[in-house]
C-alpha cells in the first residue's frame, strides 16, 4: 500500500501549468513545509515535501491556494529519475490525490485566499439534493 496524508504550509504560491495535448491537463506542482514532531534545542525543524496534483484537484488548488496557507493533501509517494549533463539525478514526490483546507479563514488571518471559500457542491465535485420526501423517512430526521 502507498498512501500518504501530510498537513503543513504551502512555502510559495502554487504552480500551476496546462500540458497542451490532445487533452489539455491542468498541473500543479508545490512544496509543503510539514512540521516535524520532535524539535532540537529548541528550534522548529520542518521537512519540504515536493508535492504535485493533477486536473480537477489541480484547478482546485489553483484556485483557493496561496503561500502560507495549511492543508492537509492525500496522496501517493511517486519516485522518479532523470539525466541531466550526464548526472543522474532522483526525484521524490508526492502525487496529490485530495486537499482539504487545515485551518478555518480567521485563523488564517496574516494570508489573503485567492477568493472565497468554496461551496460544498465546488468541494465535493458533484452534489445531489435529497428529496424531501426521503428526508422524511430518515430516523435522525
Amino acid at each position: 500500500m502507498n498512501k500518504v496524508i501530510l498537513c503543513g504550509r504551502l512555502t510559495r504560491d502554487p504552480n500551476v501549468m496546462v500540458n497542451q495535448g490532445e487533452k489539455p491537463l491542468t498541473i500543479a506542482r508545490w512544496t509543503l513545509a510539514v512540521d516535524r514532531k520532535f524539535k532540537r534545542e529548541g528550534e522548529q525543524e520542518a521537512d519540504f515535501i515536493n508535492c504535485v496534483a493533477f486536473g480537477k484537484t489541480a484547478e482546485f488548488i489553483q484556485k483557493y491556494f496561496t503561500k502560507g496557507m495549511k492543508m492537509i493533501v492525500e496522496g501517493r509517494i511517486t519516485t522518479g529519475s532523470y539525466e541531466k549533463d550526464g548526472v543522474k539525478h532522483y526525484t521524490t514526490d508526492v502525487t496529490v490525490e485530495q486537499v482539504e483546507f487545515a485551518e478555518s479563514k480567521r485563523e488564517n488571518s496574516g494570508q489573503t485566499a485567492k477568493q472565497p471559500e468554496p461551496s460544498l457542491s465546488e468541494v465535493n465535485d458533484v452534489f445531489i439534493p435529497v428529496p424531501g420526501e426521503i428526508m422524511e423517512d430518515l430516523p435522525f430526521n
